[in-house]
């Protein structure tokens, strides 16, 4: 048993801590929280500020009830909606559209043309506010139209059912990142990014969002990888969570048990269409810097180097004596792009880029697209059997536009159902193809001369006379009644021409490989 001085000795060494926190919690009380905090009277502070956060974050561990994290959070979650104007593909009314008797009912209605068809359509999503003067951050496809629509309008509810019309001020479709703008007198709640890096492998999250049009759904998880890469290009590099994540939660946040934002839902895993615990998020250390461009309007510029690329098979690095999981492959390099003028060839193996290694969490196209174009960086591959070091000035990454039109082109593959904005509807529609302009690396991959001119075709449609006559993904249309074809405007131009002089069909020149080019007399769909 203590003795009586013993307890006494033991009470002066606990006074002083308690005697600390009672001096914090009357300066809290007292008004000193402003001086500590550094906020001036009546100013919004982030929902997820430390100050606030401090009295609401569950305990270490699996927390016992995340309640008071989402009533903390939920007011900066927004749901968001647009009414888009849709195109609706028509026949024109023809019954017989793709049949033998296609004209007959053609001529029986004066050959007459319909008016565009028009359907109204909605998209539903998620967004959070980063800022008390209503910025609000969303994934670029919640606010980008369906197919050949126009988003004509796009809508913020709040929590509190309070609807506000959202202006676009700018999209980032490589990233599928959006920032809208809402106005009111009022301040909003807001939430900041956090620190996605510290994020670990079975950390808690919360996710709050929309999904299937419920607004302020909240639901948890872990963290179930902290840099997941599906091979789908630059930015894919998300935080994988087994919080339940479904269509609606697009562009809501992703909270850490602090409140920081350090993710943006994007995508999810699922066979079934619904939530199977594989989502993903884009991570804040990836979207914090662009969405802070987006809101500026400054122009987001990536690296570049004009290189086709594929990982580094345990084969590959096998037969090389290579490290396993480093380095990407060279499948081929495009003419006068920074690649080629530094000396990369086809069958290098890319090692690292700027000092920084390649690996399956780190890939070539990340390192190179966060690199600003004009910079010279040293290039680490493998040649030969040897390590080489190759100096590059990295160029400005092309829109997603002029990439289709200059990346390789396998006939051989399945043709997209969507050939994307450069797709001409006259051509579609009159001609049953949809068509690329030709590059030299296209020609290249056709079997043609690198000063081709003309237009590739990219898909024919079955039920067309094209078809009919034997045209192919892949043939070169070289004329079009006699004149050059060297843009798609060339070839809209004369399809227009045959129309206005009520001419049926339209003479194609084609070039395939292997055989001298042909003429081609392709009826007019009507």
């Amino acid at each position: 048993m203590p003795r009586a001085d013993d307890i006494e000795e033991e009470m002066k060494d606990v006074k002083p801590v308690r005697y600390a926190y009672s001096v914090t919690a009357a300066l809290l009380a007292g008004g000193a929280a402003l001086s500590l905090a550094g906020y001036p009277a009546g100013a919004q502070v982030a929902q997820n500020d430390d100050m606030r956060m401090s009295n609401v974050v569950p305990r270490a561990g699996a927390p016992a009830s995340f309640a008071d994290l989402t009533e903390q959070l939920q007011p900066a979650v927004v749901n968001i909606s647009t009414r888009q104007r849709i195109e609706v593909p028509t026949n024109n009314g023809n019954p017989f559209a793709g049949t033998p008797f296609e004209d007959l009912f053609n001529r029986r209605n004066g050959g007459q043309e319909r008016e565009p068809q028009y359907r109204e359509g909605q998209s539903l999503g998620s967004g959070f506010f980063i800022s008390a003067d209503g910025y609000v951050v969303t994934n670029n496809h919640v606010v980008s139209p369906s197919g050949r629509g126009t988003v004509e309008e796009i809508t913020v509810t709040l929590p509190d059912g309070s609807e506000y019309e959202a202006e676009l001020v700018g999209t980032d479709a490589q990233s599928d990142l959006a920032v809208l703008k809402v106005n009111r007198r009022e301040d909003f709640p807001f939430v900041r990014f956090g620190d996605s890096s510290q994020a670990r492998v079975g950390d808690w999250v919360v996710a709050i969002g929309n999904p299937f049009g419920l607004g302020g759904t909240v639901t948890s998880g872990i963290v179930s990888s902290v840099l997941r890469n599906t091979g789908a290009g630059a930015y894919d590099r998300y935080i994988q969570t087994d919080a339940a994540i479904n269509r609606g939660n697009s562009g809501g946040p992703l909270f850490d048990m602090q409140g920081n934002v350090i993710g943006i839902n994007n995508a999810i895993y699922s066979p079934s269409g619904g939530s199977v615990g594989i989502g993903f998020a884009i991570p804040a250390e990836t979207a914090a810097p662009i969405v802070a461009k987006l809101r500026e309007g400054v122009e987001i510029e990536r690296g570049y180097l004009g290189i086709q690329i594929q990982p580094v098979t345990e084969d590959v690095a096998a037969s090389l004596g290579l490290q396993r999981n480093r380095g990407e492959f060279v499948q081929s390099v495009q003419p006068g792009q920074p690649a080629e003028e530094a000396g990369l060839e086809p069958g290098d193996i890319v090692l690292s880029v700027n000092n920084r290694a390649v690996t399956p969490d780190q890939t070539l196209s990340y390192l190179v697209a966060n690199i600003a174009p004009g910079t010279t960086i040293p290039l680490e591959i493998f040649r030969e059997g040897e390590r080489r070091r190759l100096n590059v000035t990295v160029g400005k990454r092309p829109s997603e536009e002029e990439l289709r039109q200059s990346q390789m082109f396998d006939p051989d593959a399945e043709p997209e159902e969507d050939m994307g904005p450069a797709d001409s509807e006259i051509i579609e529609d009159r001609l049953g193809l949809q068509v690329l302009e030709i590059t030299p690396q296209i020609a290249r991959q056709l079997g043609a001369s690198a000063d081709t001119d003309g237009l590739v075709i990219a898909a024919v449609n079955q039920n067309s006379d094209a078809a009919r006559k034997g045209l192919q993904r892949g043939d070169i249309i070289l004329s079009a009644n006699y004149r050059p074809v060297t843009t798609v405007e060339d070839l809209e131009g004369t399809v227009r021409e045959a129309q206005a002089e009520n001419r049926e069909a339209v003479l194609l020149r084609v070039q395939r490989r292997g055989r001298p080019a042909q003429y081609v007399a392709v009826r007019l769909s009507r």
